[in-house]
């Protein structure tokens, strides 16, 4: 996308206010509709007469292509112009939704989930290299503060949306209502989207996308197998005990081609870098700030997202909520983390991140202790909306001062491969995180139901324990918020300033 090295932009016209506006609208809706399928999964059983395990596999084969995905599109964003990639990225979760809403069986909305990932992959990357590449340093917190709404709000909502949909119209409208703001955002694009930059002639290493494929399509398919095998509720000892076998052993193949894989993947990508071809070019890790704010970005993601998984299992399975009550207690909190983020953005301009990460990340670590030490069935509803309300504000005070810092430490010309690997981050992160907090909520529920404690209170047990392990990991996220440090206006031409050599990149 931006293979030409240029000085940092110092003001804004108002068609790049405008492009970033298109990519904010498209990037919302996509991301809207990832978060929907988990409370269709009971109406596509009952619709499609399919079993659980198969309905199951509409969310892990939506995590699957964005886990093989995202990490191209470091890339895609160099090679392809801005144009070419907004309308792959829209024109695949276009035809996805399209193939979906129309789908007849549980074949083709399979696909039509994959076909839409793709998509969906490409957005953020998308967004974040063109507010990076187009906003100028002075403002980057106020419009990354945009796109922060995107990320919060957009998945949070989505299964609220989702839950009205399917009560009035059925599953099929849950993607009819998404196609028309699809289409409509798809020929927006194509009639104003322009380029920011020239496109670089880099080959593509096709033995680096095989290798990315199995590293992380096998980290995120054997995390997802930590919970072990879904299985009839009425099945024998033996039936059960075979299934959960199967699982461990699927997980272990999983897990380790994916460990391996990802070795070789970055062997390769170390010796490709030095020639300029990465696919996933590693040098963005030479920035201190953006390897101490990628390692807040995966423990973030593996602790929060998990926890924000299993509150709605408490609110539903333990104090017995249904699903749009549920849906609109979690509402508030992540309204309030969509307006905040462009205040929050506005504050990091002036003030810089530390400021605001270290409450921010104090925030969301006391809310999780409370909800560790004082869960229980009874516990008032108003409680945890308020609860939830202030977890929101302290994650909207450290994503958006850790985006933009992030990104703002790395040359220009690796603003696309740095977008690529905190995506790929947040996506393996949160997918090891939902499923490793739910194994516990799970296991600890099953051992003291066992012991003769009734139902709602051992859920209450297995949910607070889930709740303990995501505290434990707030507690070094905080001591790295006092790490992170605003970067300076450009990190490439600050350098240059001080006479340092600045990488050349094609």
């Amino acid at each position: 996308m931006t293979a030409v090295t240029t000085g940092p932009p110092t003001t804004m016209s108002s068609r790049d206010t405008r492009l970033i506006a298109l990519l904010l609208g498209a990037a919302f809706v996509a991301i809207l509709n990832e978060t929907t399928m988990g409370v269709a999964i009971k109406h596509l059983i009952d619709d499609l007469g399919i079993l659980a395990t198969d309905a199951q596999w509409l969310t892990t084969a939506f995590m699957l292509t964005m886990a093989v995905v995202i990490p191209t599109t470091g890339f895609m964003l160099q090679r392809l112009t801005t144009r070419q990639v907004f309308l792959l990225a829209m024109g695949l979760f276009t035809t996805g939704t399209a193939i979906a809403f129309f789908a007849g069986g549980f074949e083709m909305l399979l696909v039509a989930r994959v076909v839409q990932a793709s998509g969906t992959a490409i957005m953020m990357p998308l967004l974040m290299t063109t507010t990076m590449t187009l906003v100028p340093p002075a403002s980057r917190g106020r419009f990354m503060g945009r796109v922060s709404i995107v990320m919060s709000l957009a998945p949070a909502i989505g299964p609220t949306m989702a839950g009205f949909i399917l009560d009035a119209w059925g599953w099929r409208w849950v993607f009819g209502v998404v196609l028309p703001i699809a289409v409509l955002a798809l020929l927006a694009g194509a009639k104003f989207m322009v380029n920011t930059g020239t496109p670089s002639k880099a080959p593509l290493d096709v033995l680096s996308v095989i290798l990315s494929a199995f590293a992380f399509g096998g980290l995120v398919y054997g995390v997802s197998q930590v919970g072990g095998a879904h299985v009839d509720p009425s099945a024998s000892a033996a039936e059960l005990a075979a299934a959960q076998a199967t699982s461990t052993m699927t997980m272990t193949i999983a897990l380790t081609v994916g460990a391996i894989s990802l070795a070789l993947f970055i062997w390769r990508q170390l010796v490709l870098q030095r020639v300029n071809d990465a696919l996933l070019d590693l040098r963005v890790f030479l920035s201190k700030n953006f390897t101490i704010a990628t390692v807040m970005m995966l423990l973030l993601s593996l602790g929060f997202f998990g926890a924000l998984t299993v509150l709605p299992l408490y609110l539903q399975g333990v104090a017995g909520f249904d699903a749009k009550d549920t849906g609109l207690m979690m509402l508030p909190g992540a309204i309030a983390m969509g307006l905040l983020g462009p205040v929050i953005g506005r504050i990091y301009d002036a003030i810089g991140p530390r400021a605001l990460m270290v409450p921010g990340t104090m925030l969301t670590s006391a809310v999780l202790w409370f909800y560790a030490t004082s869960l229980t069935p009874t516990t008032p509803a108003w409680v945890i909306v308020v609860a939830q309300m202030i977890l929101s504000i302290g994650l909207a005070m450290s994503f958006t001062p850790l985006f933009t810092s992030a990104l703002g430490s790395v040359k220009r010309q690796f603003y696309s491969h740095g977008s690529a690997v905190i995506s790929t981050i947040q996506q393996v992160a949160g997918a090891a995180g939902v499923a490793v907090l739910i194994t516990v909520m799970t296991n600890v529920t099953t051992s003291v139901a066992e012991s003769g404690v009734a139902e709602p209170l051992a859920g209450a047990e297995g949910t607070r324990a889930a709740f303990v392990l995501a505290a434990i990991i707030s507690i070094p996220i905080i001591a790295l918020a006092f790490l992170v440090k605003k970067p300076a206006d450009d990190a490439e031409f600050a350098e240059a300033s001080r006479g340092e050599p600045t990488a050349e990149h094609a």
